[in-house]
């Protein structure tokens, strides 16, 4: 079985290469979804979430993600505390998810902060999905309806493309000008050499 992870800054069209994915038979675990469930209901994380930020992070069982947004924004060690805390559960999640799916010769993970979180030490391959700055900051303002600013800053807080280039195995550009199914296509085909 071939572990593929699929990464890319904000609004570059990474849940679009993995719905290509899926069509293609591929099961894709999506790392955002999964930790925000695994945040309400892992008490690892509740137990070490609540030692370091304080019993008053979790409403009623669930995380009150506003009060750690606000505890890790603009907050590197308070981040950095988090992400020790959740990525390794989600890590053993992902592989406990991918086990239980043996029988598929590739499986896939979206993660938007694939290699900050150092996923890439339990993944085959990687892709990258890039597009640009203008067309991103368009896609995520229809979708989430968030200003330029906010965007930018967002992005500006990921790791940058240029390094996550230099840790990927693929590139898909999602700019308008190239086929995302045949860049997909391509890549599945180089993989399953690997399969």
């Amino acid at each position: 079985m071939i572990k593929l992870g699929v990464t890319g800054g904000i609004g570059s069209g990474k849940s679009v290469v993995c719905d290509l994915l899926r069509m293609q038979g591929i099961p894709v675990y999506n790392a955002d979804r999964e930790a925000k469930n695994l945040n309400d209901i892992s008490p690892v994380i509740r137990e070490k979430l609540i030692n370091s930020f304080g019993p008053d992070l979790y409403l009623e069982n669930r995380l009150d993600r506003n009060k750690l947004a606000n505890l890790i924004f603009n907050n590197e060690e308070n981040l950095r505390t988090a992400n020790a805390i959740i990525h390794p559960e989600l890590a053993k999640h992902f592989e406990e998810w991918a086990d239980q799916r043996k029988h598929h010769p590739v499986v896939a993970i979206e993660a938007a902060v694939l290699f900050e979180a150092g996923f890439q030490s339990i993944l085959d391959k990687t892709i990258i999905v890039l597009a640009p700055l203008e067309t991103r900051i368009e896609r995520v303002i229809k979708r989430d309806h968030l200003t330029g600013e906010q965007i930018t800053a967002r992005a500006n807080s990921q790791m940058s493309d240029e390094k996550k280039i230099e840790l990927a195995d693929f590139i898909i550009l999602n700019d308008g000008q190239h086929s995302l199914l045949k860049q997909v296509a391509r890549i599945l085909k180089d993989i399953s050499i690997f399969c």
